[in-house]
C-alpha cells in the first residue's frame, strides 16, 4: 500500500512538472491563432507521419529480436513489436515503466528470463544513447552558425552558472555522501552482506543483466543490428520532416533541419514526465522560435500536433497489443521474420 501510494505521489510530481513546462510554453502565446493553425492543418501528412511512427517501432522490434536470439532464444516479429508497443503505452503512464513491461509481457508470453531481456533493453538504450548523442554533434557541426546562439544561451550559460564554488563544495560532498561512503561501508561489511539471500537475488539479476548487456558484444548479425538502428532513426526523422508539411508556417524547413528538431526533441521525450508532455513542447517550441526564428504561434502548433498524432499512435496501438499479449488466448505463430 504504501509503496503504491508513493508510485501515485511522484507519477503526480513528474506529471505535475510536465503541466508546469506545458504552461510555460503556452504563457504570452495567442491560443486563438495556435488553435486555428491546428483545425486548419494538413491531416494527411499527420497520418503518413503515425505511419512511419509504427515502422519505426516494427524495425525497433527487429533489432530487439537480433539481441534476443544472441542469447539462445527465440521469438518472432510480431509478439516483440506487441511487446515494444505495449512498454510505450506503459511509458505514456509512468515514464520508465515502459522498459519493464515489455520485458515482463514478453518474458511471460515466451517463458525467456526478464533478468536477461531487461539487460537486452539496457544494450539497446546505452547504444541508442550515443547514437543520439553522435547526432546532437553532427548536427551542431552542420548548422553550427544556427546553434550557436542557442547553445551558449541554453547550454554553457547554465554550466557556467554551476561553476562557482559553492556548487563545486556541493558537487564534492554530494558525490563523497552518495558514491564513495557506500562503496566504502560495502567494502567493510561484505562478509556480513554477502551471506544475506538479498545479496544472493541480487548478484543472480546482475549476472543475467550482464548477459544480456554482452549480447552486443558477441551477436551474430551486427550488420543487420546496424542497418535495423539506422533505419530506426531516419524513420524518426521522417516522421518529424513530414509532419512539417502539416502547417504552411512550417513547411519551408528542410530534412537537415528535421534531424536537428528530432534529435533535440528527443531529450524532451526521454525527460521523466508522462509521455514527454510539457518537456517535448517545450523544447521543440525553443529550436523552432530560437534557432530558426520562427514565430511562437505556429512552433507551439506544431510541438502539439506532432506530439498528440504519435502519442494517439501509441495509445490505439499499444492498447491493441495489450489486448493480444495479456488477454488472447490463442498463441502468437513464429514467422522469424
Amino acid at each position: 500500500m504504501k509503496k503504491r501510494i508513493l508510485s501515485i505521489i511522484q507519477y503526480l510530481f513528474f506529471l505535475l512538472i510536465g503541466l508546469v513546462l506545458l504552461w510555460l510554453v503556452l504563457r504570452r502565446i495567442d491560443l486563438s491563432q495556435v488553435a486555428a493553425e491546428i483545425k486548419t492543418a494538413k491531416y494527411s501528412w499527420l497520418l503518413f507521419s503515425m505511419v512511419l511512427g509504427i515502422f519505426s517501432h516494427i524495425a525497433r522490434a527487429m533489432r530487439w529480436n537480433i539481441l534476443i536470439r544472441s542469447l539462445g532464444y527465440k521469438t518472432d516479429t510480431q509478439t516483440t513489436f506487441y511487446a515494444v508497443m505495449t512498454g510505450y503505452l506503459a511509458n505514456m503512464a509512468f515514464p520508465r515503466l515502459g522498459e519493464v513491461t515489455r520485458c515482463g509481457v514478453l518474458a511471460k508470453k515466451k517463458g525467456i528470463p526478464f533478468n536477461a531481456l531487461f539487460g537486452t533493453v539496457i544494450s539497446e538504450r546505452v547504444f541508442d544513447a550515443v547514437v543520439l548523442a553522435v547526432i546532437i554533434v553532427a548536427v551542431i557541426l552542420l548548422q553550427l552558425n544556427l546553434l550557436s546562439n542557442f547553445v551558449d544561451k541554453y547550454i554553457v550559460s547554465y554550466f557556467s552558472g554551476m561553476a562557482n564554488q559553492d556548487n563545486l563544495i556541493f558537487l564534492v560532498l554530494a558525490f563523497i555522501v552518495v558514491i564513495v561512503l557506500p562503496l566504502i561501508l560495502f567494502r567493510i561489511f561484505f562478509h556480513r552482506i554477502q551471506n544475506l539471500h538479498l545479496y544472493n537475488k541480487v548478484k543472480d539479476f546482475l549476472i543475467g543483466l550482464l548477459d544480456g548487456v554482452k549480447t552486443i558484444l558477441h551477436m551474430k548479425h551486427k550488420w543487420s543490428f546496424i542497418a535495423l538502428t539506422l533505419a530506426i532513426w531516419t524513420l524518426y526523422t521522417l516522421m518529424t520532416y513530414t509532419a512539417f508539411f502539416a502547417l504552411e508556417s512550417i513547411s519551408g524547413l528542410d530534412f537537415v533541419d528535421a534531424v536537428t528538431v528530432m534529435a533535440l526533441g528527443s531529450l524532451g521525450m526521454v525527460a521523466p514526465v508522462p509521455g514527454g508532455i510539457g518537456a517535448y513542447q517545450f523544447i521543440v517550441k525553443a529550436i523552432l522560435t530560437e534557432i530558426y526564428l520562427l514565430p511562437s504561434e505556429p512552433s507551439v502548433s506544431y510541438s502539439i500536433i506532432l506530439w498528440t498524432a504519435q502519442s494517439f499512435m501509441i495509445t490505439i496501438v499499444g492498447a491493441f497489443s495489450y489486448y493480444i499479449l495479456v488477454f488472447k488466448k490463442s498463441k502468437i505463430s513464429y514467422d522469424n521474420a
